[in-house]
């Protein structure tokens, strides 16, 4: 963030924004945040663990963030705001200094717009977007350049759209919504079926003879449903969620996502998921409210995942993970166990040298040649 771009704030102003204990000249004027070693006389300085707070003396902070206790005098500060869990004090704070793109309201020349369509007060449309016959947006919406949005969506309120998101036809999607660029909303579902019974399908079932059986030529399912997104839904770069074979893909409100997710058709998120970069969910995955997952996470078509499950990175779902289980691996097992079945991997090869030498040992006394 550029000076230009941000709000200056009191210490004081910073304090009673983060409900947080102010100490020291709540007067000092503070225009944005930086790490300790590189924080300026106006800036902030993050000192929220004690490697940081060990760098304050490499910058020229005046104030700092701390953590509930430590003595700012000490540190050689003039003032301080103390937060009982800094973490989550970072949330209001970069909310103070963030700085939102630079849209002017109203609908640019360039933007091409349906007569039908229903435009918010205080909305701000970008240049070359297009949007549909029948689209409603909500008051404050924010559509950077080049997105569109296709018939009959309905967006609601201060909603923000990175350049190049695209949003399908008859979406719903709630108040507060962000997706960040190139995201695609309402991409049809990858539906299949061949004329015959294939060997997929007998591998399903078996699992792993095909039986005999080859893949024919593929028919394509339409998708004939829709997305239905909550309110506070967030998607990071490069998401994409198809609508549903009949009933919609759900999202539930609060939920976040990473870059680089896939949700496929049909599938049902509940609310306040934190899902990370490259998790993908196969056709009908269900997973519960409050469901955690790591980097690279794979669910599979028609799992059930339980409220509360946390998954590490990578981990893998092919069968139902029950409600409050902390699983990891491939295929997912609760994380103390793949702990243990971790620790065994690594000693396999001192256990077969061991076992070679036993066995060498064995051989020598039925041979005769043993002590």
């Amino acid at each position: 963030m550029t000076r230009s771009s941000m709000r200056c704030h009191s210490l004081a102003e910073i304090a009673a924004a983060l409900d947080a204990e102010l100490v020291g000249d709540g007067s000092i004027m503070i225009c944005g945040a930086a790490e300790p070693a590189e924080a300026g006389p106006d800036e902030l300085a993050l000192a929220l663990t004690d490697r940081f707070r060990a760098d304050l003396g490499k910058g020229r902070a005046r104030a700092a963030l701390l953590p509930e206790g430590v003595d700012w005098r000490a540190l050689g500060l003039e003032g301080a705001v103390r937060v009982a869990r800094p973490r989550f004090a970072m949330a209001g704070l970069t909310a103070l200094y963030e700085a939102l793109p630079d849209l002017p309201e109203g609908i640019h020349p360039t933007a091409v717009v349906h007569p039908s369509a229903t435009i918010g007060e205080e909305a701000a449309i970008g240049p070359f977007v297009v949007i549909g016959p029948g689209v409603r947006i909500g008051r404050g919406a924010r559509i950077m350049a080049h997105c569109s949005i296709g018939d009959e969506t309905v967006i609601g309120d201060e909603v923000l759209l990175h350049p190049g998101v695209r949003i399908g036809r008859a979406i719903t999607i709630g108040h507060r919504f962000r997706a960040h660029s190139n995201t695609v909303i309402g991409a049809d579902g990858f539906s299949f079926v061949t004329p015959e019974p294939d060997a997929v399908e007998a591998v399903r079932r078996s699992l792993g003879d095909r039986q005999g059986r080859r893949q024919g030529r593929y028919a394509r399912i339409a998708s004939l449903g829709r997305v239905v997104i909550g309110d506070d839904v967030e998607f990071g770069a490069g998401c994409t969620v198809d609508r549903g074979t009949i009933s919609a893909t759900i999202i539930g409100d609060g939920s976040r996502f990473d870059n680089l997710v896939h949700i496929g058709h049909n599938v049902r998120i509940g609310r306040d998921c934190a899902i990370s970069g490259q998790c993908g969910f196969a056709g009908s995955a269900v997973i519960g409210d409050r469901v955690v997952m790591g980097g690279q996470c794979g669910v599979g078509d028609h799992v059930v995942v339980g409220d509360d499950v946390i998954a590490g990175g990578a981990t893998k779902m092919f069968t139902n993970v029950p409600k409050g289980r902390v699983v990891l691996g491939s295929p997912a097992v609760k994380m103390e166990q793949h702990v243990e079945m971790y620790k065994a991997l690594r000693r396999l090869p001192r256990l077969m040298r061991e076992l070679v030498a036993l066995r060498a040992r064995l051989g020598e006394k039925v041979d005769g040649r043993g002590d």
